[in-house]
């Protein structure tokens, strides 16, 4: 067979002529590189980088670039299999770093978010955990040291793979200005982050309401904090909301809390019968605590009712504080309707001064009775 024709020149590329043998070669390795990214994007890969506790979002990271990396190796293997040479170590234009100091980087850079991750966990469910600390506390060294891991790392990469610190100087001043102008926001919720995990306004597990929110707190990020409502949604919310915006927290160092139950009822009742109902009510609802006990506040004298405060302790429902309620006034419904004792509704007296109003009796059937004189 004669593979001349294999090697005759088909087309011409700058200075390099390629065969069709050439031409075959480079689809050949561009193919095996598109098939080696997409393996790596597959879940069979992503199921196997999870046994070693790795994040699910640093996967997911990790696997894109790592497809991107290997589909640049093949592609560069391809143009030099079609006669093309690219060399490895020649630096690319416009930057000083070759192939495979990028290479390199970007391995680099994994292996540091990688560590940093792994300090955070290693600290917070294991070097912390018996440490007698509070669990928002472990929460917040562990993440102020993986942050800081991050840094020194990141500067570490830069410095070992030939990117020169001092080389930044005009790009940290360009970054200044930005942070000035268009990384303001970022920069901020980045700061107010650091003082969240510093001073502790907020920790994990607490229940809040910030800027119309309420729910608990599930994660205090470097930008942003993550709070779960009752209806299992998360909420992302700016780390700055927390700093600049009044914040409710319900547990904020005794996670005890005080309801307030009010409660009407019609003129004519027995008043000490209407007080003893109340705190059973509230004294039979296992979530209420019986120190502080529970107790009754004749509040005052309405035009329509007596108004009654019902006041009961819980440390459990300050994270469903609308069942809690909900439960006793189902419960109060049920036992004022046992007692005989009736809610006020909205009442009015009406006063005729002058004039004659006339009263037409109706049977039960609609008919107008006939009165007198008819």
């Amino acid at each position: 067979m004669d593979w001349s024709f294999f090697q005759r020149p088909l087309i011409q590329v700058a200075d390099h002529r390629i065969s069709l043998l050439g031409l075959l070669a480079f689809l050949g390795w561009f193919a095996a590189g598109l098939i080696a990214a997409r393996t790596l994007q597959s879940s069979a890969v992503r199921r196997f980088i999870r046994r070693f506790r790795i994040e699910t979002n640093l996967i997911a990271i990790a696997t894109s670039i790592l497809s991107l990396a290997v589909l640049v190796f093949f592609t560069v293997t391809a143009i030099n299999a079609a006669g093309i040479p690219l060399a490895w170590s020649t630096p690319l234009p416009a930057i000083n770093l070759s192939l495979v100091q990028v290479f390199l980087l970007v391995v680099l850079l994994i292996v540091v978010f990688w560590i940093s991750s792994r300090t955070k966990r290693f600290l917070f469910d294991q070097l912390l955990v018996n440490s007698g600390l509070e669990r928002s506390l472990q929460y917040a060294i562990s993440q102020i040291v993986s942050n800081v891991v991050l840094v020194v790392g990141i500067f570490i990469v830069l410095e070992n793979t030939g990117i020169h610190l001092g080389a930044l100087t005009v790009f940290a001043g360009a970054v200044g200005v930005g942070v000035g102008f268009g990384l303001q926001n970022i920069a901020s919720n980045f700061i107010s982050g650091l003082v969240i995990l510093t001073e502790r306004p907020i920790t994990i597990g607490d229940r809040i309401e910030v800027a119309g929110i309420a729910g608990q707190v599930e994660q205090i990020r470097a930008r942003s904090t993550v709070i779960r409502t009752n209806d299992n949604i998360s909420m992302i919310v700016p780390n700055t909301k927390f700093i600049d915006s009044p914040v409710t927290n319900w547990t904020y160092g005794d996670p005890r809390v005080r309801f307030r139950i009010p409660v009407g009822v019609a003129y004519g009742s027995d008043i000490p019968k209407v007080r003893e109902t109340l705190l059973a009510v509230a004294r039979e609802d296992s979530h209420t605590l019986t120190e502080p006990p529970p107790t009754v506040f004749l509040e005052k004298f309405g035009p329509n009712s007596l108004e009654f405060e019902l006041v009961a302790w819980s440390s459990q429902m300050s994270y469903r504080p609308r069942r809690y309620r909900s439960d006793l006034n189902f419960a109060i419904a049920e036992k004022f309707r046992q007692a005989g004792i009736e809610i006020a509704f909205p009442q009015r007296d009406l006063h005729i001064r002058s004039g004659v109003l006339k009263v037409e009796n109706v049977g039960p059937d609609g008919v107008r009775a006939p009165s007198k004189g008819e």
